[in-house]
Parts: structure tokens; sequence; C-alpha cells
């Protein structure tokens, strides 16, 4: 049996896209995961599998360490490497009140640190 075979629930995120808050529009796929999973295993699993344009940030993948993959899910600031996967639907946004680059990536660095 794959990995995929044993995946048996299934999680609908209405994600982000664009890089003009403005402009920009939600997208929903589904996603196959098994109990654990994080949300960033499922946006990391759609740009693998479907839509590899999908941008998002990570760095250390789960280990919670390196605070890139903040971003907003069902409205609160979160860290997607913890935030698991449920059944049903599951909003993500990109941070609030910072830059946004493009779909989930937001300019997170201090000004100074900019230059």
């Amino acid at each position: 049996m794959t990995p995929a075979a044993s995946r048996t629930k299934t999680a609908r995120l209405k994600v982000w896209r664009g890089s003009d808050r403005a402009a920009g529009r939600y997208q929903q796929y589904d996603v196959a995961f098994e109990d654990g999973d994080s949300v960033l295993d499922g946006l990391v699993r759609i740009r693998a599998h479907e839509d590899p344009s999908l941008a998002v940030r990570f760095s250390c993948f789960n280990a919670n360490v390196c605070k890139e993959c903040s971003m907003l899910i069902d409205g609160e600031v979160e860290y997607a490497c913890i935030a698991k996967l449920t059944e049903g639907v599951t909003r993500v946004d990109p941070l609030p009140k910072v830059p946004l680059l493009r779909d989930l990536v937001t300019d997170t660095l201090a000004k100074k640190e900019r230059l």
C-alpha cells in the first residue's frame, strides 16, 4: 500500500492567492491526510502534486524552530508546521499588517534588516 493510499481523511484548504490584497482570491484544494499531518504538510503536498505555483515560505519543516511558516489559519496567527489538518474547511491567509509578496508569503523582515 502506498502512503497516499493509506490516507483516509480529506481537508479542504481555502488558500489566499495573489500578490495584491485588494485583487487576490481564494482557491480551494482538497488534501488527503492522516492524523497528525500539519497544515504545512498539506500546503507542501499541494505544491508537489497539484499546484507548483502556490507560494508558501518554510524552512525547518515541522521542527518549529524557524518561524518562517507563520500565517493566519482560520483567522488566528499560527505556525503552519504546528497547526493540524482537520476534516472540513480550513481558511489559510497571509499574515496581516506586513507587506504581501505573493500568496502566503509576506515580508516579515524588520525595515532595518531590509537594507
